[in-house]
């Protein structure tokens, strides 16, 4: 990772991959609730609406892009938030932690009930905890990580 451009492709897309398999595994083999082109027609509809369940793998495609598009903006601003947090440095685990609670708010709180307004409430369940562990796994570490790495690797440069 030579450039932070570099630094959010891979944070971005491997935190996107990860959380996309977990969701795939855990909602669509393991609990059985759901398959997997309806998970990725489901985040299209919020653009596409009822048109995302009818439009097959195209819509599928569109919801796996979105996906990606939402994990490279997370990567993002931890990558500009990063230098200006010390605790940042400093714990990246539980940075990481915090990270994916607050990628889990942002997205319960705000994005989603902005693309679906007649959400159903939440409830604080094994479900809800499920969710926040894969966006803490799969989202969280992966980018405290990777960013971590990258801003080692440049005060490294520096002292040359």
């Amino acid at each position: 990772m030579k450039s932070k451009f570099e630094t959010i492709l891979l944070s971005g897309l491997t935190a996107g991959t990860l959380d996309i398999l977990a969701a795939v595994l855990v909602y669509s083999v393991l609990l059985k609730q759901t398959s997997a082109v309806k998970i990725l027609q489901s985040i299209a509809s919020a653009v596409f609406r009822q048109e995302a369940y009818e439009g097959g793998p195209k819509m599928a495609f569109y919801g796996l892009l979105f996906h990606y598009i939402i994990a490279l903006i997370f990567a993002f601003i931890y990558l500009k938030l990063y230098p200006y947090f010390s605790f940042l440095k400093k714990h990246v685990f539980i940075s990481a932690v915090i990270y994916g609670i607050f990628v889990w708010l942002v997205m319960n709180l705000v994005v989603l009930p902005i693309a679906f307004p007649k959400l159903p409430p939440k409830q604080f369940d094994f479900q809800l905890l499920l969710s926040v562990f894969i966006l803490i796994v799969c989202i969280g570490f992966p980018i405290a990580f990777i960013t971590k790495k990258f801003y080692i690797r440049q005060e490294q440069l520096k002292n040359i």
